[in-house]
């Protein structure tokens, strides 16, 4: 299994990203949600990869290795990270991927495939697994995410980094001793005073002062016309199980085309590190392909 680290540029800004496996099976693009990073997908990816697919997991502008943009309030929000999609699939010739996302990354993913806002983005994408992400979030739990993610702190050591980053992200669920290291140690950037922080440009939440709709997406959801998998962390507190019955009753939910599945022992969001989790992802991909 090969994988490799990537440049691009992508809507005037340098995009980092993984690439994994060869591609016999198709392609999959797993983007990582709002503070995260593309190291978040490793065990996605490897596992994908290890059947036959091809993985590709980008850093948003502003996270990981990918450049921070100098006009934030313009281009953290869905519309520019749509482009910035578009433009990716453009220049390694995708054609047509699966798309699963984490969080943000589901709703890059959702007005992706609605055609929104890059009308060739609609047939490119064969299928859409939201992973703890829906058409619309629950407004406390965006308080909670905006109350740490705009206001990162900084410790002296490493150490007291992973001590935060394992309470703040409790609710992934079971994680090893090893991949809270490497959650850590692929989250941390050093500040000028020599502290540790989380390796993400805190303007980014921006996104919700200047564009404060850009995660209530129902006429992107109700204009998708592709399977959809949403899997529920049981104990989310940003997905609630209401809206959920509203995504039954509308677009792919109405034309059957959606399934839902609660991931116990996760609240927001899974971290699709354990068996069980990444199960549900290739069987619904193998149903996908066995239906075709």
């Amino acid at each position: 299994m090969s994988v490799t680290s990537n440049y691009l540029r992508c809507a005037g800004r340098e995009i980092h990203f993984t690439d994994w496996g060869s591609g016999d099976a198709g392609t999959v693009i797993a983007w990582h949600g709002l503070a995260r990073t593309a190291s978040d997908m490793n065990e996605l990816a490897q596992h994908l990869a290890a059947q036959g697919w091809r993985v590709i997991c980008p850093d948003t502008p502003g996270r990981g290795l990918s450049q921070w943009s100098p006009d934030p309030r313009h281009e953290y929000c869905l519309a520019f990270y749509a482009r910035v999609a578009r433009e990716l699939f453009d220049q390694l010739q995708i054609e047509r991927a699966h798309w699963l996302g984490t969080s943000m990354g589901g709703a890059i993913g959702t007005v992706c495939a609605s055609g929104y806002f890059e009308p060739s983005m609609k047939a490119r994408i064969r299928s859409l697994v939201l992973n703890d992400n829906a058409p619309e979030l629950a407004q406390a739990a965006i308080e909670r995410i905006k109350s740490y993610a705009g206001n990162p702190p900084a410790f002296d050591s490493v150490l007291e980094l992973e001590a935060f980053f394992r309470q703040v992200y409790k609710p992934y669920g079971w994680l090893s001793d090893a991949q809270w290291r490497r959650l850590t140690e692929t989250s941390t950037r050093r500040l000028p005073d020599g502290r540790v922080t989380p390796h993400y440009d805190p303007a980014m939440v921006q996104q919700f002062i200047h564009h404060p709709d850009d995660y209530r997406i129902w006429h992107h959801y109700d204009a998708l016309e592709i399977p959809v998998l949403c899997m529920r962390g049981a104990d989310s507190d940003l997905v609630l199980r209401e809206t959920v019955v509203q995504m039954r009753q509308r677009g792919p939910g109405q034309r059957g085309q959606l399934q839902v599945v609660e991931v116990p022992g996760c609240g927001h969001a899974p971290a699709l590190n354990v068996p069980d989790q990444l199960n549900l992802v290739t069987q619904f991909l193998s149903g996908l392909s066995a239906a075709a």
